[in-house]
């Protein structure tokens, strides 16, 4: 685990948050695909990390995961994130998620309740410089150079190629835990979120990114249901009742934990759907 006390140099800052959001966006298109939340045949198939993944190809789809994982990436690099979800939810019309109650779940779920999460544990990331943000696009412009790539690449505390690795392998279990899930309705929705740490500043400002989630949402992660931030016009419910661990990754100074949470909804739609294909 990385040693958090000490920040690590800016130029290889930059090049460990890029590498994780350019992770975190494959993972977020290939969660897309195996949960079913489009069809299919609007995936391409691609490659990264010497592995197959699945990319939607509409423009807003695309668009959309972009500027989330943005949004994710100037959180982390001020260190206030705890955790990274992204959240799978019921359908939003009640005629396409509704069901009688049962004797496991007796209480009827609302319209765009929590089923999944996919959650990564961003607590150890290392400490990243606090005018990290300011400076990236200086940092960009300069890794335009061949030899400070060599110097910051070859670094010892920095192995591209180990990290790539890591990568590789937590997407293929993923994918691996994701076929393994029992089916989602048609029609979910998703959302990223953040969790910030106890001390952290709330990422309030204009324009308004985040907007914080309904403190009613208990989860390992977050007991009291507290600091989760979500892009606008979506908040949170539904506690986890089953918890399915992916991996660890680690590589070097760049430490992170990633596990698929099942929400206490999700199981009882997929009871009640079973109980109806038994009769």
């Amino acid at each position: 685990m990385p040693d958090e006390d000490h920040p690590f140099p800016i130029d290889q800052s930059h090049v460990l948050l890029t590498s994780f959001n350019t992770f975190l966006t494959v993972a977020i298109h290939n969660i897309l695909y195996y949960r079913r939340l489009y069809p299919q045949q609007t995936f391409l198939s691609s490659r990264a990390y010497n592995l197959p993944v699945h990319q939607n190809r509409h423009p807003k789809v695309c668009t959309w995961i972009t500027d989330a994982v943005k949004s994710v990436a100037s959180q982390l690099s001020t260190g206030q994130v705890s955790r990274v979800a992204v959240v799978i939810h019921s359908p939003l019309d009640s005629d396409t998620f509704s069901f009688s109650p049962s004797p496991s779940f007796p209480e009827s779920i609302p319209p765009g309740s929590v089923l999944e999460r996919f959650t990564f544990d961003t607590s150890h990331f290392p400490t990243w410089p606090t005018n990290m943000t300011k400076h990236a696009r200086i940092i960009a412009k300069d890794m335009r150079s061949e030899k400070l790539r060599s110097m910051i690449y070859d670094h010892p505390s920095l192995n591209l190629t180990d990290l790539n690795q890591q990568f590789r392998a937590c997407l293929l279990k993923m994918a691996h835990t994701m076929e393994a899930l029992s089916p989602l309705p048609e029609g979910c929705t998703f959302t990223l979120a953040v969790e910030l740490k106890d001390e952290a500043s709330a990422p309030i400002g204009h324009p308004q990114d985040w907007i914080p989630s309904e403190p009613s949402d208990p989860s390992p992660s977050d007991p009291k249901g507290k600091n989760k931030y979500f892009p606008p016009s979506r908040s949170e419910t539904g506690a986890t009742v089953k918890t399915t661990p992916v991996r660890v990754v680690e590589a070097g100074p760049l430490w992170f934990e990633c596990w698929v949470e099942e929400s206490k909804a999700k199981v009882a739609w997929t009871e009640m759907t079973a109980s109806q294909e038994s009769i």
